[in-house]
């Protein structure tokens, strides 16, 4: 079990480490985040297919397929304005439609995908239209809009700001999860949610948040300036302009990051003890399934993306 927990890891450390140098050095201007593409969507379709083999072995109505198809129009929705700089372009500033709108568009296309996939069999295959449905849609969404705003976190700013602010928050929130295991271990007591998760205590908590903090101090101080070189981050919000201090970003971005990690951490055990199933999957040998390394990073995207976007680290 420890052999192949180290094995995976290994292998996953090696390929991320890769795809991110060639991000980092090799990089189309304006495109940045193209070579994270296959990262972004092993990621993405990985959890939504655990979700969904969760459901379906809970005897729960889906259809896999539609909700891996829907999951990817989510996740690459974000990634059209980085197609102008390949033809030579730069993405208009006035476009009504902005970055993010595209993540918006990209997830009503992708509801109305299931809805017509459940037109093309309803009355000749099994009854279940809405739970069917219904099922696709929350996979696709929950895997797929925090994936799509990964790509505008990394596409924040200019050169490598945005691929040194994602290090970051992936660091920060993953600190959080060795900081509560090692805290507990060694003086945890008090349950904190045992109906969900027996392992987790209130102590281990605490050293969790503790734990990012002190990791969100360390990546922005030393850290994103030496990934982030010439980069220049986006326009500041004056009345936040505080949190370029490496302190006060850090009292914000440890802390909010650390809970929000633990938010999505619980909200799969919810998922699973639903389900009655103690693993996620099982595409990883000695990890578990996807959604076991994206569990905490899905809950943490959107709060990392709006404090960057506030002036942390700017």
């Amino acid at each position: 079990m420890l052999k192949d927990r180290l094995r995976t890891s290994a292998v996953l450390i090696t390929i991320i480490l890769g795809l991110l140098y060639l991000d980092g050095h090799h990089s189309t201007a304006g495109a940045e985040g193209l070579w994270l593409l296959p990262l972004l969507l092993f990621f993405a379709l990985g959890t939504a297919r655990d979700m969904a083999m969760l459901l379906r072995g809970s005897q729960r109505l889906i259809s896999p397929r539609v909700t891996l198809f829907a999951t990817a129009i989510v996740t690459l929705s974000a990634c059209l304005p980085l197609l102008w700089p390949l033809f030579g372009e730069v993405y208009p500033q006035d476009c009504p439609v902005g970055r993010l709108g595209w993540t918006v568009i990209g997830a009503v296309a992708a509801m109305f995908v299931v809805l017509i996939s459940e037109m093309t069999v309803y009355g000749i295959g099994p009854a279940g239209t809405i739970e069917r449905t219904s099922h696709a849609v929350f996979v696709s969404l929950y895997a797929g809009l925090p994936m799509a705003l990964l790509v505008s976190l990394r596409a924040m700013g200019s050169g490598n700001w945005g691929l040194a602010a994602l290090i970051t928050m992936i660091l920060v929130t993953k600190s959080t999860d060795a900081g509560a295991y090692f805290t507990g271990k060694a003086i945890g007591k008090s349950k904190l949610i045992p109906r969900l998760s027996p392992g987790k205590t209130k102590e281990g908590a605490i050293g969790g948040i503790v734990t990012a903090t002190t990791v969100a101090y360390v990546c922005l101080t030393w850290f994103f300036p030496a990934v982030a070189g010439d980069g220049t981050p986006p326009s500041q919000v004056p009345a936040v302009v505080f949190l370029a201090n490496p302190i006060w970003g850090a009292l914000v971005l440890g802390p909010l990051l650390a809970l929000s990690g633990m938010i999505g951490d619980l909200a799969e055990s919810l998922v699973k003890r639903d389900c009655e199933a103690k693993d996620s999957g099982n595409w990883l040998p000695g990890l578990g399934g996807v959604w076991d390394v994206t569990d905490s990073l899905i809950a943490a995207i959107a709060p990392a993306f709006l404090c960057f976007a506030a002036g942390v680290a700017g």
